[in-house]
Formats: C-alpha cells, structure tokens, sequence
C-alpha cells in the first residue's frame, strides 16, 4: 500500500461532510465496516455497541487514527431494551448537536429448530433485531421530523425472505423489519405534510432498508468449509460478499441525493435470490 493510499481516509471528504450518523452494532463486522464507509464521506460517527467493551474501544482507536477529522464516539446500551434505545439517540443528540443518519444494524441469533426454541430464545432475537430498531427509529424520527431531513436505513437479511430451518426467530425479526420500512416511510411523509413541511424538494426524510446475503464476518466462523462451499455454490458470482460491499449501499441512502428512493429494499446478496 502506498503513503497516498494510506493517507485517503483521513484526506477524503465526501458528500457527508457535517452529518452525524448513528450505527447500531457499529463495532464489528457490517457495522463497522458501515461507519468507515460514512466516516468516509466525511460523516461524523456514533457507533452504538453492547458490552464488548475491548473490541469497541480497539474499533474507536482505529477509526481515531484512520478519521482524524472527523468526531467518532461510542455508545454502550441494550438495543433490545426501549429505554435504552432512547437514551442513546439523546445521547448521540446531545455530544453531537444532531442526528442526521440511523443505521439500524444491531443483531443477534440464538439458532434452534421450532420443536426445540424456547420463549426466551424467541422472544431475545425479536427483541434486538425488531422491538429495537423500532425503539431507537421512533426516537430519531421525532428528532428529524423536527429537522424535516434525516435518513433511516435498517439491515435486514436475506432470511427474512427465504427463511431457514433453526432460525425461525431470526427470519421473522428480519422479515419485520421489511413492514417496519415501509411503514415509517409513508409515516414520515405524512407527519410531514401534516406540518405544513415540503416533502418533495431537498434533502427530505427516507426509510430504506438493506438485505445483505452471505457475508463474510465473524457471524460465519462457526459454520464449517463444507457449507460454506455449499452456498457458494448458490450464490450466482460464485463467493460471500464483503462487509464493504454492504456498507457501500448503505452509504448511497445516506446520501442527501438520494431523496427519491423511500420504501425500499435492496438486495446485496450475489444474485442469491434469483
């Protein structure tokens, strides 16, 4: 890598220059590759985080030595916990003054059959990867309506269409989170217009989610070579995606010029559902 490669980061400022964006599960895998991405474009950055203490404060010191520019804070709370979920958004609000962009992309799996899932394990999953991109979307909304702009992106999965055996929890929080989309963005149009507020010139106020398929993150360290050759095999460009990859869609919403895009869901899966 030459000195002006490794220099790029910390000299590029993109089309997010003055934005702050909250990432949920910022730390590590999807997230943390979705903060560079935003830190990129000159973004500044809260990543939200829950008791991985170490790796997220390993995260801060890269992104500080990587973004020296740009403000990049951390932010421990239960996603899966209502008043935690509002205590962050104040908090990101009240360290950075606003909240332009929230990236919905915390989550957990407790993968068991149907005959063999407990309540608990059922209602753990739905709690973080839904009740909690509800909780901390319907905190930022209130503050962007006030603003009249602001982005929510959620990611949601390639199971939450397909399904799969063992992770029925799994599926239906990710498949939520598809109704969920759809509903704050006709919800924040009309709130809107209901103040009087333009809702079709400028920036404006979306809600877009992103349906990653396999990615190659820790989420996959535990799955043996056997099957993930398997899926390869499923997967039409014929390998796992990148974090990067994802994080790439998630910077196009972001984007103040993508205001026509609203609703929608976009698939970053290697052409696996086709």
């Amino acid at each position: 890598m030459t000195s002006m490669q490794q220099r790029e980061p910390q000299e590029r400022l993109g089309r997010l220059r003055d934005h702050v964006a909250l990432v949920t599960g910022g730390t590590r895998g999807i997230g943390a590759a979705i903060c560079k991405e935003l830190a990129t474009e000159g973004a500044a950055i809260a990543a939200g985080y829950h008791r991985h203490d170490e790796p997220a404060r390993k995260f801060l010191a890269g992104m500080t030595a990587d973004y020296p520019d740009r403000r990049v804070t951390l932010h421990e709370g239960n996603i899966g916990s209502a008043d935690d979920c509002r205590r962050v958004v104040a908090e990101v609000i009240a360290q950075h003054g606003r909240l332009d962009i929230l990236v919905n992309n915390a989550g957990i799996t407790i993968d068991r059959t149907v005959a063999k899932m407990t309540d608990d394990d059922w209602l753990k999953v739905i709690s973080v990867n839904l009740s909690g991109a509800f909780f901390i979307a319907q905190a930022a909304l209130d503050h962007m309506l006030e603003r009249g702009t602001g982005r929510i992106i959620s990611v949601s999965s390639l199971i939450g269409e397909t399904g799969s055996i063992g992770q029925a929890n799994y599926a239906a929080s990710k498949s939520g989170l598809f109704g969920l989309t759809k509903s704050l963005a006709k919800e924040a149009v009309f709130q809107l217009s209901r103040a009087k507020r333009p809702v079709g010139d400028g920036i404006g106020l979306t809600v877009n989610a992103v349906t990653p398929g396999y990615i190659a993150t820790e989420m996959l360290d535990t799955v043996p070579e056997k099957v993930l050759d398997r899926l390869r095999g499923q997967i039409l460009v014929g390998r796992l995606g990148r974090p990067e990859e994802v994080a790439r869609v998630v910077g196009f919403l972001a984007d103040d010029q993508s205001a026509y895009i609203t609703g929608q869901i976009w698939a970053v899966n290697g052409g696996l559902d086709m």
